[in-house]
């Protein structure tokens, strides 16, 4: 097995921007500094940058030089973590010459931390008609739009945060409690940077894939990375009636319940090329659609599609035609009378923009998806009952394996991680080196023993890390076992929650971290704060009304919460209000959490426990100022943690393979199969 130990980095952000592999290569570099003259400073860097193929291609020696020492004095001296982001600052610079170079964006590609894509200037008119189009009336938006498209107004009006939190509402209803947004006209620092904390967490939470992407890039609004989360957060939006949960008619599309399992594990955008196919064949239309791109840029298939969903709009012209630009025209023109907004031109149709006709299409289905409701069809659906407990859990596996930056996305927990290698992928970026990818199989697998061998693979790995998996085999994850593969995931995630707790500085000589240790130090938080509220164990029932979170989230930082706003917590709708509000401020804070609302007004013991944790992990990387009068307002972590002994409580059991359950904080980076940096 592999033996290599990870590069680990303390500022966790600065950590998920690079793989394993991109950090090894760095470090290695660094450390020849380093060794050279027994310490780097900035004037050592230029001439190693210089020769990374990233960048030798795009500037001299000087010129990163010259960037380099823009905040710096070339004779100061650097450690690692500064190394990286001089890095990242040169990488920066080098994807906005190259967005320059094309006159075009950067496209943020949803899927790695990497791979840079370009967008042409139409995508960015896109974004700004659906913007103009869905915040128009908003209350504190309205009086900035609508935004005009052919100026950088899109870029000034994201600075401050409020729109983009806006947006995510707009996706996904109910992510953000609006009253924890800062909308004050004129914004200090901090609460700017708290706003655009609380976007990018947000974002994770629904999906988006955010880990090459910092509060500062927003706060200087870098249009490459701006435009590459609004496209995230939009394409959430439009794809998110493709599910049976949301349209059960789709089990029109397919013919018994195995295709209806099938289905179910499709990504949306998958989804909608089966749906358009589907109405194409009925039409007579004899190509099959492949992609959004280059099958749709002559119209022939816009054409077929469009009369079969609404024939009374239908032009014998659109098909007759000959010229492309003539055609497409047409067919925007027949989409409008169906009510869908022209967020593209012809231009865009025939130049096969894959982002703009990936939303012309879910335009369309929203619209009119033109399936029925077959009795018989929806049969399929009902023979596949997932209660809601189960649900909410694969949703939070979900977001939080995608806010990895995995090469695999996930779509459905249970489908996609049945062949093995994206729980292989999220192992090697929990604990780093544990994989063995030279006997790890790569999708597509074809034969079923692969598969099996992938997840035995998972299984000894578990067992090294001391999970709880008696009787547990990798065909179980194979075959799909829902309760086990939960059970797996919780324990992964429960596993890295508490390494990053130990792996930091400030905790106690680096012992192992336990559940209880986590109890005590929020309990000698709040008591330190002042606060009464204390918590027996994580399954409290007092915890429902939501006050423990937030005077431990006030403990930590005075400043995040607003006591105007919180209710008694009496009523389950005062509850829920509370439950709301300490979710969006732990995400405004810079916690990385993927729990609802429910979770906390339940009391979901293992929700309530990754929740304080993620509080705790902030707190311990954040030690505390004095105030004016020269002491801390409150009891600094460390200091706690040292006062009141780690005492397992009877209260705080192992939770094993039989508790099952979802939510977890961010964790650390890496990417299987990447390749270092390259000279």
């Amino acid at each position: 097995m592999s033996s290599f130990v990870g590069v680990f980095v303390s500022d966790q952000w600065l950590q998920s921007q690079f793989t394993q592999v991109e950090l090894r290569s760095l470090k290695s570099k660094f450390i020849s500094l380093r060794t050279q003259s027994g310490k780097v400073t900035v004037g050592d860097i230029p001439p190693v940058m210089a020769k990374i193929k990233a960048f030798n291609e795009m500037f001299n020696e000087g010129e990163i030089k010259a960037i380099l020492c823009e905040s710096t004095s070339e004779s100061d001296e650097i450690d690692f973590e500064a190394f990286l982001r001089a890095y990242l600052n040169l990488q920066a610079r080098a994807t906005a010459k190259v967005g320059d170079s094309k006159t075009s964006s950067t496209f943020l590609k949803a899927t790695t931390t990497t791979l840079l894509h370009t967008i042409i200037e139409s995508e960015k008119s896109s974004y700004v008609a659906h913007i103009n189009s869905y915040l128009g009336e908003d209350p504190f938006l309205m009086k900035y739009l609508p935004i005009n498209p052919a100026t950088n107004e899109l870029f000034d009006l994201v600075k401050d945060g409020v729109l983009l939190c806006k947006l995510i509402n707009v996706a996904v209803p109910g992510t953000i409690d609006e009253r924890a947004i800062n909308t004050k006209r004129i914004l200090n620092p901090w609460e700017r940077n708290e706003n655009h904390t609380l976007c990018l967490n947000s974002a994770k939470a629904i999906g988006c894939t955010v880990v090459n992407i910092g509060t500062q890039d927003l706060v200087e609004a870098r249009p490459h990375l701006v435009l590459g989360l609004i496209s995230q957060i939009i394409k959430i939006q439009l794809l998110a009636d493709l599910n049976l949960k949301k349209t059960p008619q789709l089990v029109e599309l397919v013919d018994d319940s195995k295709d209806v399992e099938e289905l179910m594990g499709l990504a949306p955008e998958k989804i909608l090329l089966k749906w358009m196919n589907f109405h194409l064949n009925k039409a007579g239309y004899k190509k099959q659609i492949t992609n959004f791109s280059s099958d749709v840029k002559d119209g022939e298939a816009y054409a077929y599609l469009l009369n079969v969903l609404a024939p009374e709009h239908c032009s014998p012209t659109t098909l007759d035609t000959k010229d492309p630009s003539e055609r497409a025209e047409l067919i925007l023109e027949h989409a409008e009378k169906m009510n869908c907004k022209r967020y593209l031109s012809p231009k865009d149709i025939i130049e096969g923009s894959a982002n703009l006709n990936l939303t012309f299409v879910a335009q369309i289905f929203h619209h009119r998806n033109g399936l029925t409701t077959d009795s018989n069809k929806f049969s399929f659906a009902e023979m596949m009952p997932e209660d809601e407990q189960t649900s909410r859990e694969e949703r939070c596996f979900r977001l939080w394996i995608n806010s990895l930056g995995n090469v695999s996305y996930i779509n459905n927990v249970f489908e996609d991680v049945r062949n093995g290698w994206a729980l292989l992928e999220v192992l090697d970026k929990v604990s780093p080196g544990t994989v063995n990818w030279k006997q790890a199989s790569k999708p597509p697998i074809k034969m079923p023993f692969r598969k099996v061998e992938n997840c035995n693979q998972i299984i000894k790995i578990g067992k090294e890390l001391n999970f709880s998996l008696v009787n547990v085999a990798g065909n179980d994850i194979v075959q799909g076992n829902k309760k086990l593969i939960l059970a797996f995931l919780w324990q992964l995630m429960r596993f890295n929650m508490l390494q990053l707790l130990k792996n930091l500085r400030f905790h106690s000589q680096g012992k192992e971290m336990t559940d209880a240790d986590i109890l005590t130090w929020a309990n000698n938080k709040v008591k330190k704060a002042r606060r009464t509220s204390q918590m027996d164990s994580f399954k409290d029932k007092s915890l429902s009304n939501g006050i423990f979170f937030l005077e431990l989230l006030s403990a930590v930082e005075p400043r995040v919460v607003n006591w105007n706003l919180v209710t008694k917590g009496e009523s389950d709708e005062e509850k829920k209000l509370n439950a709301t509000y300490i979710i969006s401020v732990a995400r405004k804070l810079g916690c990385s959490i993927f729990l609802l609302p429910e979770d906390i007004m339940e009391v979901n013991q293992k929700m309530i426990l990754t929740l304080t944790a993620s509080i705790m992990y902030w707190s311990l990387q954040h030690p505390e100022e004095p105030d004016s009068t020269g002491t801390s307002p409150v009891a600094s972590p460390s200091a706690s943690m040292r006062e009141e002994g780690a005492t397992p409580s009877e209260d705080i059991s192992k939770l094993t393979i039989n508790d099952v359950s979802s939510d977890t904080t961010t964790s650390l980076q890496d990417e299987n199969g990447a390749a270092p940096i390259e000279e």
